[in-house]
């Protein structure tokens, strides 16, 4: 198909990111005012507001709760951690102008930047980042990434059953921040920059509770912007938070977050000159906007996956699994449903995520050392597979097996991915119903386990493989299906721990075979991000990690 070529050449122009290095001393690195220098060097004019959409209604705004690409993107222009990611993917200072890391790779110390303040005025110290992180670890808030963030602080385990005060982290002064791991982690400066944490207000969250973060008045950011309307279902809004560190270089005045879950709405409202950019679009519209100056397909390192509730049968039998998984096609999905969008999975990491040697990517290491778990050139045997691993399962061409539903969102292609997978696992005689709900309950029912089958997906929140490999370890909060194999679970842990980076690496790849030989999931297609924006809207950057950086735009004139 010809628009599919374009989209690949697009996506093959891309640049890669770098391989991440092993723990060692850092010292007065490029943070700051600085990295946003660079960034508006291009500038037309700043100021004045501007109207997007990239998501609808947010399950939770609370950065140590949310686990949602579109939250997070709202969030990240409010909230601002020791540590942030520049255009170019590096890791550079945040709300911390400088830190360095213990020979042994055991004590990170982040040095604050002078006469740091809340949104409201009030003082920042390391005090709030001691507040956070415990909190973050609190089992009573039961953050989807505390486990995932935090276990390789010391003293984690007993901060997870309640001790907070046991989790190793520390202020010795207003200004200095010192965390203590329990072993060397050769990614933990992506940790330190992640959205998730961020430092929260202590006097707010206590004072008000689970509704802290759907108030302006009581949403105090440390960011570049604070809230000013949260209107659940239609908008919420951002001014510039002029007590940011660097607020001299933010440049819109207001950014208005509309709140569309509708693919047809937001598309109208992009066309009408209502929004300078939609991130939801039409399928059925993909095929006409295809090379046109304000459409864009950017790489994206993440995959859309299927996700099963191990804990419940039939679903708790591998071979179950294995005949759900082997009866999609792959090719059909990315390349037709989706329109070549998407490119087909082969194995679960996807492109563009680093190895261990410069330059390298894990996708293609797995490549060379196992080849493609999935033969996606040979549906028809994949799927006479699925038909006898269901009989061995005990349920020769369905029979016995019980109905069950399908829980997915309806924006995207998810709907139409949705009948596909309806279709061809009742040519294996099993009886689907797709369960449409809101995003916001989509994510709560998933994360709750209040499901039998359900779409499910992860864009990389920093670049190391653990990250998405990690979502199936027996107790991370994001682990929806709640798979659970101690072989896999000590590959992690032994990629988590060790300070050899080739190792790391070499049990992440370990690890995935398990996960792919146990069927712990099923891979569907490795994402990309398409979306419309207006010429007009310059300087503003999107990441292959899913997120949209408004924050130094400027409009043309």
């Amino acid at each position: 198909m010809k628009k599919t070529k374009l989209i690949s050449a697009m996506l093959l122009a891309a640049v890669l990111l770098s391989a991440c290095g092993g723990a060692k001393t850092v010292d007065g690195t490029k943070s700051g005012s600085d990295a946003a220098s660079e960034q508006t060097a291009e500038k037309t004019s700043a100021g004045g507001s501007i109207d997007v959409q990239i998501g609808s209604s947010p399950e939770t705004m609370d950065p140590a709760l949310n686990s949602a690409a579109d939250a997070a993107n709202m969030i990240l222009h409010a909230f601002t951690g020791l540590l942030t990611v520049d255009k170019n993917q590096n890791i550079v200072g945040g709300l911390a102008e400088k830190w360095e890391t213990s020979e042994d790779g055991l004590t990170w110390t982040f040095h604050l930047r002078p006469d740091l303040k809340w949104s409201d005025g009030s003082d920042l110290t390391a005090e709030d980042f001691v507040y956070s992180w415990k909190r973050l670890a609190d089992p009573s808030l039961a953050a989807p990434y505390g486990y995932d963030l935090l276990n390789m602080i010391e003293g984690y385990d007993k901060a997870a059953n309640g001790d907070l005060d046991a989790l190793a982290v520390s202020a010795p002064d207003s200004s200095t921040f010192v965390v203590k791991l329990s072993n060397p982690c050769t990614y933990f400066d992506k940790i330190a920059s992640f959205i998730s944490t961020s430092p929260v207000q202590k006097a707010t969250v206590e004072e008000n509770g689970d509704e802290w973060s759907t108030k302006p008045e009581t949403y105090i950011t440390s960011g570049p912007y604070k809230m000013t309307e949260y209107v659940d279902g239609d908008h919420i809004t951002f001014e510039k938070n002029d007590y940011y560190y660097d607020a001299a270089n933010i440049t819109f005045d207001k950014i208005v977050f509309h709140l569309i879950s509708d693919d047809n709405a937001a598309y109208t409202a992009y066309n009408q000159g209502e929004l300078l950019l939609a991130k939801a679009i039409p399928s059925e519209e993909i095929p006409n906007l295809a090379g046109k100056e304000d459409f864009h397909v950017d790489p994206m390192m993440g995959t859309y996956y299927v996700s099963f509730n191990t804990q419940k049968a039939p679903f708790d039998n591998p071979k179950v699994r294995e005949a759900l998984s082997l009866a999609i096609d792959r090719n059909y999905v990315a390349n037709t449903i989706m329109q070549g969008t998407y490119s087909p999975a082969v194995n679960f990491v996807g492109p563009g995520i680093s190895d261990a040697a410069k330059d390298s990517q894990f996708a293609e290491v797995t490549k060379e050392k196992y080849g493609d778990f999935f033969n996606n050139d040979d549906y028809d045997a994949n799927f006479a597979k699925a038909k006898e691993l269901l009989a061995e399962a005990g349920y020769p061409d369905g029979q016995g097996f019980p109905q069950f539903s399908y829980l997915t969102n309806d924006t995207g292609y998810h709907k139409a991915v949705a009948e596909y997978l309806q279709d061809v696992w009742k040519k294996l005689g099993l009886n689907m119903t797709i369960d449409i709900q809101e995003w916001k309950t989509v994510t709560a029912n998933r994360r709750n386990g209040n499901f039998d089958v359900a779409r499910n997906g992860w864009v990389m929140d920093y670049d190391d493989p653990s990250n998405i490999i990690n979502l199936f370890e027996t107790g991370n909060g994001n682990n929806d299906g709640k798979y659970s194999n101690p072989e896999f679970d000590k590959l992690v842990e032994e990629a988590r721990s060790t300070a050899d980076v080739e190792k790391h690496y070499d049990y992440l790849h370990q690890a995935e075979q398990v996960i792919l030989k146990d069927y712990g999931m099923a891979p569907i297609a490795y994402y990309s991000e398409f979306y419309l924006k207006s010429p007009k809207l310059q300087n503003v950057w999107y990441s292959p990690t899913g997120y949209y950086y408004f924050m130094y735009g400027t409009l043309a004139e």
